[in-house]
Formats: structure tokens, C-alpha cells, sequence
């Protein structure tokens, strides 16, 4: 987990922090949160971390369990499958949007996120996870639409669960090749192109994530 720097708000930077830990996968799906072992590795009292464990519950990243605490919530497939059919409507409008909308400064921001990805080591999954929410955080952004990235703040937390309970391989050719077709359509200013190539994408991704899905669970791994 990334250092732990103390905030004017010590409850704000709690949850952060926590959050922050749960999406870039440094605390994984299923894995328990204690309160008095968080404390102690943060230098803090139990208070603002049991706070930010109600709000991460809140948000639909933990799960609160009679007599044995909290841990990451773990995703079915009916959810994954919700969840890419919402993102595949959302990351669409994105990047027709972002077509239309985005500035030269966001044209910078965009080659350098996908380039940031394109370097990732592909044997590091964090890291891939974490610059491809990066990359399609960017292309939301450069929509300059406020609503649209109160809703991908959200979707953006179910799909970060998904990839890290699946593991589902983020530098896949097609997927690498797909991320490039995005960006091609948005600097080409294409909304349509765009809104194509950000669907294909999603729909290859989540086959990739259901086929993973409908696999057996080691059974070291149910509990």
C-alpha cells in the first residue's frame, strides 16, 4: 500500500487513502479490513478508520458481515454483466462527447495517458489496472460534462473490483489496439467513430471478464 500521509482531515484522508488502496488493488477483493490493524499501520485512532470503513460500505466497495467485520467486496457475474452493459452506453457517450468537446490541452493529456499504458510492464497487473481506469478517466474528463463523471466516478469503482477479482488481462492485443482506435476516432474529432470504437472495446472487455467469471473457484479460494 502507497504511504499514508496525515491530512487537515484526518477521517477524509482515512477514506482516501483506504479507497484509493481498494482500487489500485493493493487490498484485494475479499480480503478483511481490521480496524485495529489499519490504525496501527496508519498511526491513527480507530475512530476515523471505522468512519471510512461505513462510507467505503456505503459506496459499495466493502461488505459489512455479521461477527467478522469488513472486507472488498468480491463481484458476481450477473453484476460484471450489469456493469459492462451500463459502461458500455457510458463509454460510448465519453468518447463521442470528447470528440466534440475536447481542448488541445486535453489532446496532450490523452496521448500521454494511453503512452503511460502502452509502457506499463505487462507483467505488472496493478499497474496496467491502474493506468487503464487512468486512460478512460481521461477521456471523461475531456468531456467537460460534470454529470458524466459523477456517474464514471461510480462505474469506475464496480469495474476496478471486476478487473482486480478477475485479473483479466489488460494488455491483450485487441484491447491495446482497441484503446488506440479510441483516441484515433476523438483526435480525428469522429463523435461517431469515437462512440463505436469505446463500445467495441467495452464489449471485448467484458466477454474477457465473463468467460473468467463462469470458471470454477479454486476451492483454496471459496470461503
Amino acid at each position: 500500500m502507497t504511504s499514508f500521509e496525515r491530512p487537515t482531515l484526518v477521517r477524509d484522508g482515512v477514506y482516501e487513502h483506504l479507497r484509493r488502496a481498494v482500487l489500485d488493488g493493493d487490498i484485494a477483493p475479499g480480503e478483511r479490513l481490521g480496524e485495529v490493524e489499519l490504525g496501527q499501520q496508519l498511526g491513527v485512532s480507530r475512530t476515523p478508520i471505522r468512519e471510512a470503513l461505513m462510507r467505503l460500505t456505503q459506496d459499495g466497495l466493502l461488505i459489512a458481515e455479521a461477527n467478522k467485520g469488513v472486507r472488498v467486496r468480491t463481484v458476481t457475474a450477473d453484476e460484471a454483466r450489469d456493469t459492462y452493459v451500463v459502461r458500455e452506453e457510458l463509454d460510448g457517450l465519453a468518447a463521442a462527447l470528447c470528440a466534440r468537446q475536447h481542448t488541445p490541452a486535453d489532446a496532450q493529456t490523452l496521448r500521454g495517458a494511453l503512452s503511460a499504458l502502452q509502457r506499463a510492464p505487462c507483467s505488472d497487473y496493478r499497474e496496467q489496472t491502474r493506468l487503464d481506469l487512468a486512460y478512460h478517466r481521461a477521456v471523461t474528463a475531456a468531456t467537460h460534462n460534470a454529470a458524466l463523471a459523477d456517474l464514471n466516478r461510480d462505474l469506475e469503482q464496480r469495474v476496478a473490483l471486476i478487473k482486480h477479482q478477475t485479473r483479466t488481462y489488460n494488455a491483450h492485443p485487441q484491447t491495446d489496439a482497441q484503446h488506440a482506435d479510441i483516441l484515433n476516432a476523438i483526435l480525428a474529432r469522429d463523435p461517431d467513430a469515437a462512440r463505436q470504437a469505446a463500445r467495441t472495446h467495452v464489449r471485448t472487455f467484458a466477454a474477457l471478464v465473463l468467460q473468467n467469471l463462469a470458471q470454477p473457484t479454486p476451492p483454496e479460494k471459496q470461503a
